[in-house]
């Protein structure tokens, strides 16, 4: 064979050769690894703190005997619920009513007194001008009638307080509420030397919950930008775990700091109305203390940490991965919230970290909770 014709052929088999090998390269590269992704936009999220509080009741009524006597009768039972004003015990009234009859026949008698003063002063009023009384009797006369009337003013006012005596032998329930246990049996001689504790009653609907924050939480919070147009709420979790059904709101917040725990006190009113709370139970709480604008959520699996702190991957738009250091506020229901790092539209990777690798590309997919890409 010709050198030409030789040539030819040996060039023709090494170009089919490099041929065949870039197509292998090209067979062999890996496509871009598939990722799952969340597009993440700034919206509005509730700041929200657990803590430990204690129930009280609303309203507490020590119910004390107001005069001294006997103690004839309990009327009410012992942890039923009592209406204001309703009748609980009865010392005997006797000794009272005997001091309002006497009350009353002595103001009767200044009464009649304060007649015969007047009328003597009216004598005396016609019977001056024409000189047929001295000036003194006059003045006599007119000091008779105004010592009278205070004498009727003095009775009066002895009637009263007799008539006050009587009705504390009464003893009625000052609140609404739950009434306790009976403090002292009949036939006890209560009220002597002192004001004798019958019983307590309280009132516990609604509750209290009373609770505290330390002073870098309180502080914390103060120092955020929230939007506290909303009352601040308060859900109560059970001991099963479970959300008490009737959310509270908070009604006092100190600005003292209490030197023996270094925490702001608060409380927050909680409605009780099947009773199923009571008082003196510590409790976990949520309370939410406003609403924050302009953070992320981002499902807790995307969020990555090193030793330069968090971060996570998002895909750009030319589908390259990037990594981006975040600042994580706290989590909240799956999520983190994340306050500073992320940009409106990023597309966070949450499934398929591991493939992903930043300054390579990748293939990003919708990602759905609790599933796959």
């Amino acid at each position: 064979m010709p050198m030409r014709p030789r040539l030819l052929v040996l060039a023709g088999f090494c170009v089919f050769a490099l041929a065949a090998c870039g197509e292998e390269q090209a067979q062999q590269a890996p496509p871009p690894p598939e990722v799952g992704v969340v597009t993440v936009q700034p919206g509005t999220v509730a700041l929200e703190k657990e803590l430990v509080g204690r129930l009280a009741g609303f309203r507490s009524a020590d119910v004390r005997a107001r005069v001294p006597g006997v103690l004839q009768q309990r009327t009410y039972r012992e942890g039923s619920e009592v209406e204001e004003g309703e009748v609980l015990f009865v010392i005997d009234p006797a000794p009272y009513r005997a001091q309002l009859g006497s009350a009353q026949a002595a103001l009767a008698q200044a009464q009649a007194n304060a007649a015969n003063a007047r009328a003597s002063a009216a004598r005396a009023r016609r019977l001056a001008p024409d000189d047929f009384i001295s000036g003194a009797d006059l003045d006599d006369a007119l000091a008779a009638e105004r010592s009278a009337a205070a004498a009727v003013q003095a009775a009066r006012a002895s009637v009263e307080s007799a008539q006050i005596n009587l009705g504390y032998a009464t003893v009625r329930a000052p609140i609404s509420g739950r009434a306790g246990k009976q403090q002292v049996t009949e036939g006890a001689l209560v009220g002597e030397g002192g004001a004798t504790l019958l019983t307590t009653i309280d009132q516990i609907d609604p509750l209290y919950v009373n609770f505290s924050m330390s002073l870098a939480e309180f502080d914390q919070v103060r120092r955020m930008q929230l939007d506290r147009s909303e009352p601040t709420r308060v859900r109560v979790l059970l001991q099963d775990g479970s959300l008490y059904e009737h959310p509270g709101e908070l009604d006092f917040s100190g600005h003292v700091v209490d030197p023996a725990t270094g925490a702001v006190s608060l409380r927050a009113v909680l409605p009780n109305p099947e009773q199923r709370l009571l008082p003196g139970t510590y409790v976990t709480l949520q309370a939410t203390l406003g609403q924050q604008p302009g953070m992320f959520r981002v499902p807790q699996a995307a969020v990555q940490r090193d030793a330069s702190g968090a971060y996570v991957l998002v895909v750009g738009s030319d589908g390259m991965v990037a990594r981006k250091n975040v600042v994580t506020d706290r989590a909240d229901d799956g999520d983190w919230i994340v306050g500073q790092g992320l940009e409106p539209g990023d597309r966070v990777i949450v499934s398929g970290v591991q493939k992903a690798r930043p300054g390579s590309p990748a293939s990003a997919v919708p990602w759905q909770p609790g599933g796959s890409a």
